[in-house]
């Protein structure tokens, strides 16, 4: 009788013998709940035009016991803003080698080709494009140049006592998006379209200027 009587006396004393008392609260424990939630295959995340170097990735994680916690990956890496930064448990060690394999031809044979695109031409100007380099070949001065935003644009006036018409070019698949030239008193002006975000170099050549996006 003095047994059961303690038993009772200990059940009431805690609202659910069941969990953890006040004491061992800062123990984890788990349950047997099915959670619907589906598993991780591959997840994306795509960033602003600005962006330039990924510095640190923060992985916030759910435990057995619904805690909370987070890990970071320092990374301080370049990127390319256009590719979308991926997170995913279905990604091989086969898969990272022949995808690694398939970079390096295309690499060689882009290498190999001829590479400057003609993309647009006026009369005293041609266009060329690979990649985030324009080349402008034309016998005209360069006098000024300077950068636009909404859109973000490059501007280039080049000397000339000119009467060009009003020309322009679209392009497609470039972060070069569209080209602009107007005839101005004593120049005429060439206006280059973004596809978003950039610093540029431009470096006078023989044979005219070369653009290149950073």
């Amino acid at each position: 009788m003095l047994s059961t009587f303690l038993l009772i006396l200990s059940l009431e004393a805690r609202e659910n013998p069941f969990f953890p008392s006040d004491g061992e609260k800062d123990l984890p424990y788990t349950s047997n709940e099915s959670l619907a939630i589906p598993k991780l295959n591959r997840a994306s995340v795509s960033l602003p035009s600005r962006a330039r170097v990924i510095k640190k990735v923060v992985v916030e994680y759910e435990n057995l016991d619904a805690s909370l916690e987070s890990k970071e990956i320092e990374l301080n890496h370049s990127i390319d803003w256009h590719l979308p930064i991926f997170i995913s448990q279905s990604f091989s060690q086969t898969d990272a080698s022949e995808q690694e394999v398939k970079k390096v031809i295309k690499e060689v044979v882009e290498e190999k080709k001829d590479v400057y695109e003609k993309v647009a031409s006026v009369e005293h100007a041609k266009f060329f494009i690979f990649k985030n380099n324009l080349k402008i070949i034309t016998e005209d001065k360069l006098i000024r140049n300077f950068l636009l935003a909404q859109p973000h644009r490059i501007v280039l006036d080049f000397k000339r006592e000119s009467s060009l018409k009003s020309y322009t070019q679209s392009m497609k698949n470039s972060v070069f998006t569209k080209i602009r030239v107007g005839n101005h008193d004593g120049y005429y002006r060439v206006v280059v379209e973004l596809d978003g975000y950039y610093r540029y170099k431009l470096a006078k050549q023989a044979d005219g200027c070369l653009v290149t996006l950073e």
